[in-house]
């Protein structure tokens, strides 16, 4: 046997996804969008500024609103894998717009923070609302969160019913199934294939997004969509939710703004 299958037998991690067992490499990240490279992890601009990223004032940002029409469509009674973790409901939500990107840690933390276009993580959710307030936005509720994610057909995942794979999600990149030994989020926009069809990028994957509080969830803090430590795929769908404390500083965590459409 060669030396290279030695090796991917010892660096394979066998999962269950759907009910099926996947075998992914565990030792090199291979899921980048075109223009970026892939590191330790991460996918890293590889020259300039690649879409869908862009340049502003000679610095490389993730800028851009999508407008989301009003919306109704029923979750989770279609599926399997939603039972007994979501209750089946109808959604209406809209119109509204809502930030093609995650807020990066530089948007967040300022100009001149290390590693800038990573997806800021760690905020509580008074945190997140404080930033979107200060860029005229607020928190999505989440009805339009699921909206913007599962669009008007009601989708799985961002992309799609099926395919929760590393090219289109930055998931599973502490302890696989996508890389081992990740430190954080990767960089916004570097994972293209998993865009919804309005092109909103990372609903899965990256970091968790804090949506609104409701009369329901008042103490509880949700937040939508997986994170960068998302070993499972049913957890990056649509109608997934991670509750935690509201004041937390959970790394998995960020935020994504939302606006009134005027």
């Amino acid at each position: 046997m060669r030396r290279d299958s030695l090796a991917w037998g010892a660096a394979a991690l066998l999962v269950v996804a759907g009910g099926s067992f996947l075998a992914f490499p565990a030792s090199r990240h291979t899921s980048c969008a075109t223009g970026f490279v892939a590191g330790a992890g991460r996918c890293l601009a590889r020259d300039g500024c690649p879409p869908p990223l862009t340049s502003k004032a000679g610095e490389c940002v993730a800028l851009g609103r999508i407008a989301v029409p009003k919306t109704r469509l029923s979750v989770g009674p279609s599926d399997w894998e939603s039972e007994g973790r979501v209750r089946a409901r109808v959604v209406e939500a809209g119109p509204f717009f809502i930030d093609a990107f995650e807020a990066t840690a530089s948007l967040v933390r300022g100009a001149g923070t290390q590693d800038g276009l990573r997806a800021a993580s760690g905020l509580s959710r008074p945190e997140a609302l404080a930033f979107c307030v200060s860029q005229g936005g607020r928190l999505p509720t989440e009805e339009e969160w699921i909206i913007a994610s599962a669009g008007s057909d009601g989708r799985r995942y961002p992309w799609g019913d099926t395919g929760a794979v590393c090219r289109r999600a930055a998931y599973g990149l502490a302890r696989g199934p996508c890389f081992f030994g990740g430190d954080g989020p990767d960089t916004v926009g570097a994972h293209t294939d998993g865009d919804s069809p309005s092109g909103i990028h990372d609903m899965s994957g990256n970091v968790a997004e804090w949506v609104a509080p409701d009369s329901r969830h008042e103490r509880t803090g949700i937040a939508k969509g997986g994170s960068w430590r998302t070993e499972l795929a049913a957890e990056l769908r649509t109608w997934a939710r991670l509750e935690l404390d509201p004041d937390a500083h959970d790394d998995r965590v960020g935020v994504r703004c939302a606006y009134d459409a005027q």
